[in-house]
């Protein structure tokens, strides 16, 4: 179209031209007969632009048939690529329409055998449904067989073998019990060893045992008439003053005296002793040797307090703590001072926790003061742990040691090592043997719970509570109880005595089986 386009422009062009040079030849023909100029110039100049306008509409002709000719061959380059490309998208549509009639074929055939199968499913599950049948019924003659030639119901061949596994069962729980118990022990013995003897070694704590009752020795017996004074004035003057019993009976040369409160005690036992030593026994020199016994005692457990902090190398306790410290000097626990018990806590708590790393100065703060509430715990309702922890809240003292002072007896849970190191310090200072004294009737009494708990297992024949408590042998019936059967019964009677009685250190659990065998050769 453009080649046409083009030839067209140039016909135009050819057509102005003429036009422009047609003009100039008309004026000049007028201008010639105008002036009469020669006519022959005139014809030649319209024969060249005759000649002109024709060759003008040659070349304009041509250009068209040439323009014409390259608009015929565009077209039918044109319509072979379109042919080409009509070929080629038909040639792919063929193909493509080949896969899916593939793909449709090869669906129909899965979708045949699929249908094969299912049908052939449905065959075998009834043929399977069949089986199972047959085998059930074959089953269960086989069972009522098994019963018949037994002699048991399936319920009792199964209970046979329930019970079968279970000792089996049983057997291997025992053995894998020892073996986990022994490798535990031997691990925690040997840390435990190595900490406590540590701690023991660099430990060394005298013990003074003292009595809870106070007795005053006199020089002879007219020393009690004395004391007793003119229809009884001197001793009640005393007893008023002190709020201590004096207790006179016939035991030569001495006085008893009776008290809950072993700071009054203290202080009725030196007035007396400086009234002996003075001679001068009435109730005024009484209420002046009780006024400077007074304030004697009061110095004496300031002074103890002091040495107590300066002993275990505790500083910056409040003085009103220091004075409570003080005053479990005479405070006493079967037998043991609880001032003498707090400083050998808070020594071993130092000790082991130096040993495992932790705060050695927190440790020994809070083994001291574990037992701070036995100080006042006469004067005071609630028990020693409870009276301990308010007093410690009072003074400022830190978490750790508020949590030690009310878990050391498992009363709430431990929220730090150190806590968990004071419960283990605390027993070891009351259990040591020397620490404490036991009335013979407490400890009758745990001997005998003791042998009542073994004897309570079925298969104990008897049992007997040797070495002071401290351990127990169990003889067992052997035709009852086995050797596996041992291993568990121990430790189910260890966990009773744990949770049933109170005793200091540890209690041994043996367990005898004896078999015999018993013939006669005639």
């Amino acid at each position: 179209m453009n080649a046409i386009t083009l030839n067209i422009i140039i016909a135009i062009v050819a057509v102005v031209v003429t036009v422009f040079i047609a003009v100039p030849i008309s004026s000049k023909a007028a201008i010639t007969k105008k002036f009469q100029k020669d006519d022959e110039q005139i014809g030649i100049a319209e024969e060249k632009a005759r000649n002109i306008i024709n060759e003008a509409l040659k070349t304009a002709e041509a250009k068209k048939r040439e323009a014409f000719l390259e608009a015929q061959e565009e077209n039918l380059k044109i319509k072979n690529e379109q042919d080409r490309e009509y070929r080629e998208r038909r040639w792919e549509l063929q193909k493509y329409e080949q896969r899916v009639l593939c793909k449709e074929e090869s669906i129909d055939r899965k979708a045949e055998v699929l249908e094969r199968r299912g049908n052939d499913l449905v065959v075998q599950e009834e043929e399977l449904k069949k089986k199972e049948k047959k085998i059930d019924d074959l089953h269960n003659q086989a069972i009522q067989k098994l019963e018949r030639i037994s002699g048991l119901t399936s319920e009792q061949a199964k209970k046979s073998l329930l019970d079968s596994v279970e000792d089996e069962l049983r057997i291997d729980t025992a053995k894998l019990y020892q073996e986990l118990e022994s490798k535990a022990k031997e691990e925690a013995n040997r840390k435990a060893k190595d900490f406590v003897v540590t701690a023991i070694q660099k430990c060394a704590v005298d013990y003074v045992s003292e009595f809870t009752i106070s007795v005053v020795q006199l020089p002879n017996d007219e020393m009690k008439g004395r004391i007793i004074g003119r229809e009884g004035r001197n001793i009640r003057t005393l007893e008023l003053l002190t709020g201590v019993d004096l207790i006179i009976d016939d035991t030569p040369e001495a006085v008893v005296l009776s008290s809950f409160d072993p700071i009054r005690r203290e202080i009725a036992r030196v007035a007396l002793e400086r009234l002996i030593i003075d001679g001068r026994i009435h109730p005024a020199r009484i209420e002046e040797m009780v006024e400077k016994a007074q304030k004697e005692i009061d110095t004496m457990i300031r002074e103890e307090g002091e040495m107590a902090a300066l002993e275990v190398g505790v500083h910056g306790l409040h003085r009103d703590l220091i004075r409570l410290l003080g005053r479990m000097k005479f405070r006493f626990s079967y037998g043991q001072s609880a001032l003498k018990h707090s400083i050998e806590v808070a020594r071993l708590t130092g000790l082991i926790s130096g040993e495992i790393g932790l705060d050695v100065r927190i440790a020994k703060r809070a083994g001291l003061l574990h037992d701070i509430g036995k100080s006042i715990d006469h004067e005071v309702e609630g028990s020693h742990i409870q009276i301990g922890a308010e007093l410690c809240r009072k003074y400022k003292e830190s978490n750790i040691v508020i949590n030690t002072v009310e878990s050391h007896h498992g009363d709430i849970e431990p929220q730090s090592l150190i806590a968990c190191i004071v419960q283990a310090a605390d027993a070891i200072s009351a259990a040591r043997p020397g620490a404490r004294k036991e009335t013979l009737e407490t400890y009758i009494n745990r001997l005998k719970q003791l042998e009542n708990i073994t004897n309570s297992f079925k298969g104990v024949e008897k049992s007997f509570a040797i070495q002071a408590g401290r351990e127990v042998r169990i003889m067992v019936v052997p035709e009852q109880v086995n050797d596996t059967d041992m291993v568990l019964m121990a430790r189910d009677i260890s966990k009773q005595i744990e949770s049933e009685l109170e005793y200091p250190g540890q209690i041994k659990v043996n367990v005898i089986r004896e078999s015999r065998v018993t013939d006669y050769a005639t």
